[in-house]
């Protein structure tokens, strides 16, 4: 199998990345000339994982498929996971694909490439913290489905209990963790609502940061304005708070212990042991250390989002956000194209940091947009941040669904809501 383009990574900045190319390219001699590669069947937006997680989403609803995106988008799909690189001959493995009962369905498959783009994204960084086997992490839809089956489970326990109560412990207060707090506060009201009086409980929530505030990576105006509307929603803030050891029923701290029946790690980013592996130049999070123009270490290789390490001002390096994704397969799109049509190859690439945007629930949400009207920066809140929180995901699916397909699609799923609910109770 042979590709001009292949893309390994369906996430945020891999899809569009896919969907650009594939429009502008189309086919040639009856084959796509991108490839998309991923483990997972469809595509869901990260940011959105923790409102999965919460119930206040539903994956099987929200996902897209990637076959139905590469039929509308002019590009091929592969299911499967990286497993080898070989930039010498430009190829890449793919590991076999099985079934539940381990019986194989797709072999282990070579891949041949012009160009390669990893987009592998990037996972959890648990610090080597004793007992990270009792957390739940957000890595995946997988795993969002996994907590929140389990704490429907939990809110199920509590209802019936003596002490009519619910613990959850979040250790890493950055946006994840923020936003998952204020998300389950609202899952709970809701699933409130659905019971009688008698199985009404108590929902106790801990936001551990071990920096000095949380949202760190933010101005300190948005980290001041969240942790309030977290405090009045009765969320319990501990910052400058190091977590030891996690235990099945507690978070063991440098300040004592947090009782906890569930513990969610939200704290830090790290790519990929496996990449280490490919035998490109990696840093010490094992992310892809690329230039200015996102190129590896390797002729041919590009990466970009989370896995890639990118240069930016003043010594910096482009932070791990969706809107970089964005703006690098926007970029990367411009140089392949110009490329395959030996045209003059685009100036590099430059980030821009438009601000951050956190969802805090209720209609709420904080914000810094930078570079507005008159070039200024502007502070938001409340319910304009919370709907321009929402744009940025209508934008995602804009890029790689059209804006037609992407109303029609918001339309509906206000109207599912409406009828069923909001919060997913299975």
């Amino acid at each position: 199998m042979h590709s001009d383009i292949v893309i390994v990574g369906g996430g945020a900045g891999g899809l569009e990345l896919a969907a650009r190319l594939g429009r502008r390219l189309g086919a040639r001699q009856g084959r796509e000339r991108v490839l998309l590669v991923d483990r997972s069947s469809f595509h869901i937006w990260k940011p959105t994982l923790h409102e999965v997680a919460a119930g206040t989403l539903d994956a099987h609803q929200e996902g897209l498929s990637y076959t139905v995106l590469a039929r509308r988008n002019h590009f091929g799909f592969a299911i499967g996971e990286l497993e080898a690189l070989d930039a010498v001959r430009r190829t890449i493995e793919l590991g076999e694909i099985r079934n539940a009962e381990g019986e194989v369905l797709v072999p282990r498959r070579t891949v041949s490439y012009t160009w390669l783009v990893l987009a592998l994204g990037s996972g959890s960084n648990a610090f080597s913290t004793p007992g990270i086997e009792h957390a739940y992490l957000l890595e995946n839809v997988h795993d969002a489905q996994r907590f929140h089956a389990d704490w429907l489970g939990a809110c199920t326990r509590a209802s019936f209990s003596n002490g009519r109560a619910l613990s959850v412990a979040i250790v890493g207060a950055g946006a994840t963790g923020v936003e998952l707090s204020a998300e389950l506060l609202e899952a709970h009201a809701e699933l409130l609502e659905s019971l009688g009086r008698p199985q009404h409980f108590r929902l106790d929530i801990s936001l551990v940061e071990g920096g000095d505030r949380i949202l760190g990576g933010l101005p300190e105006k948005i980290s001041a304005q969240a942790e309030r509307a977290l405090t009045r929603k009765g969320v319990r803030v501990l910052t400058r708070t190091r977590v030891i050891e996690l235990r099945p029923d507690a978070l063991v701290t440098a300040n004592g212990e947090i009782p906890a029946d569930l513990i969610v790690w939200a704290a830090g980013i790290k790519a990929a042991d496996a990449n280490a592996g490919l035998g490109l130049e990696v840093n010490r999070l094992n992310q892809f250390v690329v230039d200015e123009r996102l190129r590896t270490s390797a002729p041919g290789v590009f990466a970009i989002g989370d896995c890639a390490v990118c240069p930016w001002t003043d010594g910096r390096t482009v932070p791990a956000r969706a809107q970089a994704a964005h703006q690098q397969a926007d970029y990367l799109a411009g140089v392949l194209d110009a490329t395959l049509h030996e045209r003059e190859v685009a100036d590099p690439f430059v980030y821009r940091d438009f601000g951050s945007l956190v969802s805090l629930g209720d209609n709420k949400g904080v914000g810094n947009l930078m570079g507005g009207l008159a070039g200024r920066n502007f502070f938001v809140e409340g319910l304009i941040a919370k709907w321009m929180y929402i744009s940025l995901h209508l934008n995602h699916h804009r890029a790689i669904l059209g804006m037609g397909k992407t109303i029609v699609l918001a339309l509906a799923r206000l109207l599912q809501q409406r009828v069923s609910g909001r919060m997913k109770l299975h």
